[in-house]
């Protein structure tokens, strides 16, 4: 029996390669069996030992892009969020978006005051009684985590703000919560304190159902750093000037002229954003 081939995770880590794992994630896109076996059978030659996952996931995204760009753009969402950056800003207003979408009010990159000192709370949330202080942990790198640091220094500042806001006439009886939101993954020491702690932990594959990827294609809010008929630049003009979903670029009619994209190609970016938003994987 031949070795199997071992490939190289973001992490460092060398694991043999997982044909049927890749698979899935073609078909969690959108692809249907004859596209995601043709991809497959096209990447074979393409694999080398110690090929890193980044680049197969490279291969496969371009393999893709040419039979669906629709499927294309949702099997790249996980490294389209990490282009969000490099600061973390576009991603705060990206959670704040699909938390909106989710009948929240909100507000982004609020100025707190709590008991000893004033907190900058990236999104405050709100529906009904329910009162949410959402921290957004957001990394451009692939293979970074969120280790128990991060739940432990949310915590601090939650308990912080909450004690000054629940002293505040009519907040006593309303329910308070701190979120922790990250488009990576948490350690398992990360979630144990957390999750002990009361902290609603939201990472890239946590909680099993209601994760953020899932939240995204439940919601069809993608982010614009999705689509493939724009350019690395031409999608930084579009979020220095507020822009962060898809399917803003369809609602502003004069986005694409801010990010310099005009005729034949503005009608392709509109096509592919339709494409899209209103197909679900």
């Amino acid at each position: 029996m031949p070795s199997p081939l071992l490939v190289t995770k973001a992490d460092g880590s060398v694991v043999p390669f997982d044909a049927e794992k890749l698979r899935t994630s073609l078909r969690r896109s959108g692809a249907d069996d004859d596209t995601a076996a043709q991809v497959l059978k096209d990447l074979q030659p393409r694999l080398v030992p110690c090929l890193s996952t980044h680049k197969i996931h490279r291969l496969a995204f371009k393999l893709l892009r040419k039979r669906s760009r629709p499927s294309a753009a949702r099997y790249r969402l996980k490294q389209a969020i990490l282009d969000l950056g490099p600061s973390g800003f576009p991603f705060e207003r990206f959670i704040a978006r699909i938390l909106e979408h989710d009948g929240y009010a909100v507000q982004v990159d609020v100025g707190v005051e709590g008991r000893c000192v004033q907190h900058e709370v990236d999104v405050v949330a709100e529906k009904g009684p329910q009162h949410f202080l959402v921290e957004c942990k957001y990394h451009n790198t692939p293979g970074r985590v969120c280790d128990v640091k991060v739940p432990l220094y949310i915590k601090a500042r939650f308990d912080d703000v909450t004690e000054r806001w629940r002293s505040e006439p009519g907040n006593g009886h309303r329910f308070t919560q701190g979120w922790l939101v990250t488009n990576t993954r948490f350690t398992s020491d990360a979630l144990r304190y957390g999750e002990c702690a009361g902290l609603r932990m939201l990472g890239w594959d946590h909680p099993a159902k209601g994760s953020l990827k899932h939240r995204i294609d439940r919601s069809g809010l993608y982010p614009l750093t999705c689509l493939s008929s724009l350019t690395r630049a031409e999608k930084e003009r579009l979020l220095a000037a507020g822009l962060v979903m898809a399917r803003d670029i369809m609602d502003q009619t004069d986005a694409l002229r801010l990010a310099q994209v005009s005729g034949t190609r503005a009608a392709h970016v509109i096509q592919e954003c339709e494409a899209l938003c209103h197909s679900m994987p």
